[in-house]
């Protein structure tokens, strides 16, 4: 079942309801206002909202300047243009300048569909999770981001909050709240676990519904804070089920299975496979296709856990 509401929407929603008990919050963007939503919030808050055209590396500069302050600005773009269009103003202006800006990138990976290539980012978690104090969430519904939202804007320091615009797969219900920085473990199992994020997350439980009819019991772990990833659930989990699969809309270089397997290799070393974009440029066309293309289907998660287990 999808959500009722865009996930865009509920960001607007979120910044609204935020901005009205806290003068602090501003909204900057890069001349995508409608694709975002936000043109609610410039009409509540006219004196709160700048729109810097299409000029993305600016956008940071400006939150950068913004957050010195003492305000607490949220911007976004597409994924790729508010990450690697404009890495070095964020590295430099805000991470290493400690400033407190929130940054969004929206329609990550197959999620962009007919945008195609050059707007799907499958590696914008990877080249943000290398900025030494960054925090990368990617919220997996409506509910989940609607919680993190306040907690996200309370927190001190740089934020990537990668989101799709538009509705996605109900996984948990209204009013459900999260800590920013914890996993969140669906489903309990003890062969093999499942760690997704995004839009895996229905496709993995889909996956753990098949091989629990083949007898065999998938924990399934919501990954939703990619850094700092949280070691204590990662390692619990397996182990109990001594091996594991990874499943992510993005590229398995520096991505989830990344953080994951650091964890593994530190902590608890076990089997592990991905399901993840194998190294390769996005194209144009719809999820269907594109899930297929590039191997992120809930059948592909049941081979990787079929093929895992078989080497524990």
């Amino acid at each position: 079942m999808q959500d009722t509401k865009e996930l865009r929407e509920i960001y607007c929603d979120s910044l609204l309801e935020m901005a009205a008990t806290n003068k602090d919050i501003v909204v900057v963007e890069a001349d995508l206002t409608n694709c975002i939503k936000t043109g609610r919030f410039k009409a509540a808050y006219p004196d709160r909202f700048v729109n810097v055209g299409i000029a993305e590396a600016n956008m940071i500069g400006v939150c950068a300047g913004l957050s010195t302050c003492g305000k607490v600005p949220f911007c976004s773009s597409f994924a790729p243009f508010a990450t690697r269009r404009c890495y070095d103003q964020i590295f430099i202006s805000v991470a290493y300048s400690k400033q407190n800006v929130k940054i969004v990138g929206t329609d990550p990976g197959i999620t962009a569909e007919l945008n195609g290539g050059t707007h799907m980012p499958f590696e914008d978690m990877g080249i943000m999770r290398n900025i030494p104090d960054m925090v990368c969430i990617e919220p997996t519904d409506a509910a989940m981001l609607k919680s993190l939202m306040p907690k996200i804007a309370a927190y001190k320091g740089p934020v990537y909050l990668r989101i799709m615009r538009k509705k996605c797969e109900q996984i948990y219900g209204e009013g459900a709240e999260f800590d920013m920085f914890r996993a969140f473990t669906l489903r309990q199992g003890s062969d093999v676990t499942i760690f997704a994020s995004g839009i895996m997350v229905s496709r993995a439980l889909e996956a753990a519904d098949r091989l629990k009819a083949e007898g065999i019991n998938a924990e399934v772990v919501n990954v939703y804070c990619w850094k700092p990833i949280d070691v204590e659930t990662v390692v619990k989990s397996v182990s109990k089920t001594k091996c594991c699969v990874v499943a992510e809309n993005h590229n398995v270089h520096n991505g989830l299975f990344g953080a994951v397997t650091e964890v593994l290799a530190q902590h608890c070393p076990v089997p592990a496979e991905s399901v993840s974009v194998k190294d390769l440029f996005g194209e144009v066309g719809k999820i269907p296709y594109l899930e297929e293309k590039f191997a992120l289907r809930a059948a592909d998660i049941y081979d990787a856990a079929k093929k895992v287990v078989a080497r524990k």
